[in-house]
């Protein structure tokens, strides 16, 4: 047997993630597909705060877990981010956010940049690093936005 390949290790093949994101707009917490990707797109997490930190973390969990989230698709389906609209989730990051006033047709963010923690099967983001700004309003228009835009 020949043994030319003793002491080498394998290179692995990472996909480079993209930059992770959490967006908090007031209603929703939203999560990047960047974010799910790093997580290996688990069906499930657990949200967790720090309140002395600052600090919000998503880890990855089963279905079984106590305060399971439903979370990502797989791979292939999970084309877009993710939005948590659950009362609870969206009052626990709230805490640690102050969202500006928006001007008429936009909306209020917060967005968060986050780490990914590979050990602990994790994303963490640091309120500390957060970021406001507006936005343009997503989705339909009202019947009234429509008539005056004519």
């Amino acid at each position: 047997m020949a043994f030319a390949l003793q002491g080498f290790e394998e290179v692995k093949l990472v996909k480079p993630v993209g930059k992770i994101v959490m967006t908090f707009t007031g209603n929703a917490v939203r999560f990047n597909k960047a974010t799910a990707q790093a997580l290996g797109f688990p069906a499930f997490v657990r949200v967790l705060v720090n309140e002395k930190t600052k600090q919000i973390a998503l880890a990855v969990t089963t279905s079984k877990a106590n305060n399971a989230v439903k979370f990502s698709k797989t791979e292939e389906k999970q084309s877009a981010s993710v939005s948590f609209k659950e009362k609870a989730v969206v009052e626990a990051v709230a805490q640690f956010f102050t969202l500006g006033e928006a001007p008429e047709g936009e909306v209020a963010y917060i967005s968060v940049p986050g780490t990914y923690y590979p050990g602990d099967k994790a994303v963490i983001f640091d309120a500390e690093d957060a970021t406001a700004g507006t936005m343009k309003r997503r989705g339909r228009k009202k019947a009234s936005e429509t008539e005056s835009a004519e």
